[in-house]
């Protein structure tokens, strides 16, 4: 077998967008898209679970009489600038929400987007993904939550298009989030989560 056949035999076949979102939309299981690949998403943990519905259920209640949406983890974003297809932890569009297509299942204008961090994905997230969601217009807000320990940043996108970042890791503190007009306060965020150095410190006890 020569080089050749091997590098054709390990390349992968381009999908195309139009492509991925018909065989994502018959798939049992989501996968994000980015440069003709389409990638397997992992399941989450207990504790990223619980952050990612505390969140949004602390979002959603402060945005019920207002004219804005807050999706969950099943919202499928595209990053029309550089192609990604992927889905955050949560997203809040005030306005009337854009989609690709009829399918109404592919949001293009979010203001706030939310992430909750795990071990295997916090560095893309605060990275690349991040670099990607700047290209984004309509996002104001980047809210990243930490399921190893109680800490929250938050990056604002201020005048000029820099970003401003402000953290909080008590649970007295309150994070405001100027993107849509909310405050959470971390105490609520973390309710009933079970973090590892809790957990840690209880086996010791």
């Amino acid at each position: 077998m020569t080089v050749e056949d091997i590098v054709s035999t390990q390349a992968k076949p381009y999908t195309t967008p139009e492509e991925y979102l018909e065989i994502e939309r018959a798939a049992e299981y989501k996968s994000q898209y980015y440069q003709g690949e389409m990638f397997a998403m992992a399941g989450a943990s207990e504790p990223h679970n619980m952050l990612a519905l505390n969140v949004m259920g602390e979002i959603r209640q402060q945005l019920r009489s207002r004219q804005c949406r807050a999706y969950g983890s099943d919202m499928r974003v595209r990053v029309s600038g550089t192609g990604l297809y992927t889905y955050p932890d949560g997203v809040v569009v005030c306005g009337q929400p854009q989609f690709t297509d009829d399918h109404v299942d592919t949001l293009l204008n979010p203001d706030l987007i939310v992430e909750v961090l795990s071990p295997s994905t916090e560095s893309y997230d605060r990275g690349r993904k991040f670099e990607q969601y700047r290209s984004i217009e309509s996002l104001t807000g980047y809210l990243l939550v930490a399921s190893d320990r109680m800490h929250v940043d938050l990056y604002s996108r201020q005048a000029g298009g820099r970003w401003l970042l402000t953290d909080a890791s008590l649970a007295e503190e309150t994070i405001e989030l100027p993107a849509i007009d909310c405050a959470l306060k971390l105490a609520d965020l973390y309710e009933k989560v079970d973090l590892p150095d809790q957990a840690s410190l209880r086996s010791q006890m």
